[in-house]
């Protein structure tokens, strides 16, 4: 009988037939080594079958799942397996000292999301000098299908494909990421740009601030953009066009605003401005289906308006929002921004999973032609070679699966259909029962 559980937004409900809760790391281990298919159970913020399997292993009560330890000298911080970026950014900012506040370079929209289950799938925050969450890792440690503990730190030639993972390794129970000195931010929101002014002024845009976010409808005309910058510095009444918003805003129309972290210009720390929502309220939208592909930052806007040209009409009925942001470059072999500076061209749908189902196959049809990759964690439906070539070290990552997965454990459904994984498992299972 699969367990009575559904996803953060209600629109996949899961298909295991139990959840795992191990206290102790030789109790995960074993389960590791001895079960035929299993997943971890972690925020359930994942819109698909990506994180499903037969079995589950929560992390709710493993030793050491809630630790955080700070390394200063190195500036590093080390985090387990059930830290959320909100407990993340307590710690690392909390009641510190003056000067010894530290920060994360970059943040997701929801602070609610667990830092290793947002760099499994390459999530990320925005930021043109900035890469996605997972290219703050410094060191991962795995529990593989043998049983066995492996470290996997920055150095090892393994490393950038083992940071983005898909799950598809093993479990990891420790991640470690770079830190630096706490910073300060301010928030303004900008209403009504024409799309003309975006295009003639995207890069003026995108660097307003450290983080921007550009939220439209695939109207007439863009909605918002999100300006997270310096908050010293003079503020401006309008961005080529758009005006200053003169009280809160949601970026989901007709949601509330108290939800939002603090706009209108308040200074405050990097960990209350970086994200979209406050860690204390329901994140976003609620009942939604969420959907995302990654272009070339050079062909963001024509990609936009090839969907407005030809999907607009479609596209709006079930929209609640669609949020434009940019991503650097990274190395990582899975990371949707691999060795290409991104932009992202986000849908937050209305839960109608059938007609949103036909219209993201007409969306993968239009940005075809722009060399699209999907968000992993969202819903999407291009597989096979149409996927597997926009990421050339591919066939490297599955020999790195085959050394510490070789049972196959950590692959489900959605994994083989989507990476084509059929055949690629030694079905020896001559790793079980170790450890």
């Amino acid at each position: 009988m699969a367990v009575d559980l559904t996803n953060w937004a209600g629109n996949y409900r899961y298909g295991a037939g139990v959840v795992h809760h191990p206290e102790t790391l030789d109790e995960l281990r074993r389960l590791a080594c001895t079960r035929p298919s299993l997943q971890v159970l972690a925020t359930r913020h994942s819109f698909s079958a990506i994180g499903d399997a037969e079995e589950l292993v929560a992390s709710d009560r493993l030793a050491g799942a809630g630790e955080i330890t700070i390394d200063r000298d190195a500036m590093t911080v080390a985090v387990g397996p059930a830290v959320t970026y909100a407990q993340l950014a307590d710690a690392l900012e909390g009641d510190a000292a003056p000067g010894e506040a530290l920060a994360l370079a970059n943040m997701a929209s929801l602070p609610h999301i667990s830092v290793i289950g947002a760099v499994a799938t390459g999530t990320h925050g925005s930021g043109d000098a900035l890469g996605n969450l997972a290219t703050a890792v410094r060191g991962m440690r795995f529990v593989t299908s043998a049983g066995e503990v492996v470290d996997i730190d920055a150095g090892d030639p393994r490393f950038p494909g083992a940071v983005v993972h898909l799950g598809a390794l093993g479990i990891v129970v420790r991640a470690t990421l770079a830190v630096e000195p706490s910073y300060r931010l301010s928030q303004r929101v900008y209403e009504g740009m024409d799309w003309d002014q975006l295009a003639e002024h995207l890069d003026e845009v995108t660097t307003a601030g450290r983080s921007v976010s550009v939220f439209h409808a695939f109207g007439e005309r863009v909605r918002e953009v999100w300006v997270k910058g310096d908050p010293v510095a003079p503020a401006r009444p309008s961005l080529f066009g758009a005006r200053a918003a003169t009280g809160p805003r949601n970026p989901v129309p007709g949601a509330d605003p108290a939800f939002c972290t603090e706009q209108l210009g308040e200074p405050g720390p990097w960990c209350e401005r970086l994200p979209h929502f406050r860690a204390g309220f329901a994140p976003s939208a609620g009942e939604e289906i969420q959907s995302e592909w990654f272009v070339a930052q050079d062909d963001g806007l024509a990609a936009i308006s090839a969907l407005r040209s030809e999907l607009g009409a479609r596209i709006r009925p079930l929209l609640y929002i669609s949020e434009m942001r940019t991503i650097a470059a990274d190395e990582l072999w899975l990371s949707p921004h691999h060795r290409r500076d991104s932009i992202a061209l986000h849908f937050t749908w209305r839960r109608e999973p059938e007609a949103v189902r036909a219209i993201v196959a007409e969306v993968e049809r239009v940005l075809a032609g722009f060399s699209a990759r999907p968000h992993w964690g969202k819903v999407f439906s291009v597989t096979g070679e149409a996927l597997r070539v926009q990421y050339p070290r591919l066939p490297d990552f599955l020999a790195l699966r085959r050394e510490l997965a070789p049972r196959g454990v950590f692959t489900n459904a959605w994994l083989s259909e989507t990476l084509g994984l059929a055949g690629c498992d030694s079905g020896s299972g001559s790793d079980a029962g170790s450890g």
